[in-house]
């Protein structure tokens, strides 16, 4: 379901941005497999020159999977979620490559629900919609975040 604009929601009171741990810039990665490709083709051009040729057929095979690969990972290095809560609502804002979603709750509804390892997912619900949230913390991180979370919409009550 997609939310109004936060300019109507309110103030916001607290807000929670969850982000991709990507340990290497989307430059750093270009460059990376552009030295991988290079070594490659190296290895692959010297045993084509000393009679093995097959060599570079597969070369190119492997570097267009491991492209694929990259493509793939690029698309979702920056992923998140925002959560913003006001007195008049809970929003939650999911990017997933190019895929942006709003779910807008009413903060008095909202129900937190934590599954049970080994997911440990935390699920917002209000009546017949659910969203899980906290994808992008690390297992260990989610109970507390979900203890904070219900502590914030408490003190909106």
């Amino acid at each position: 379901m997609l939310a109004a604009s936060s300019s109507d929601a309110g103030p916001v009171t607290k807000e929670w941005t969850h982000k991709r741990n990507c340990a290497i810039s989307p430059r750093q990665f270009v460059l990376f497999y552009l030295s991988l490709a290079a070594v490659s083709l190296g290895v692959a051009l010297i045993a084509a020159w000393r009679g093995g040729w097959l060599v570079l057929p597969f070369t190119g095979l492997d570097l267009f999977v491991v492209g694929v690969a990259f493509v793939i990972h690029a698309r979702h290095a920056t992923d998140y979620e925002v959560i913003r809560l006001s007195p008049v609502s809970l929003v939650v804002e999911q990017r997933s490559a190019q895929r942006l979603t709003q779910f807008e709750f009413n903060p008095r509804w909202v129900r937190i629900d934590i599954e049970k390892p080994p997911r440990t997912r935390i699920v917002l619900r209000s009546g017949s919609r659910s969203v899980t949230v906290g994808a992008y913390l690390a297992p260990h991180r989610r109970e507390t975040f979900a203890r904070e979370l219900r502590r914030c919409l408490a003190q909106q009550a």
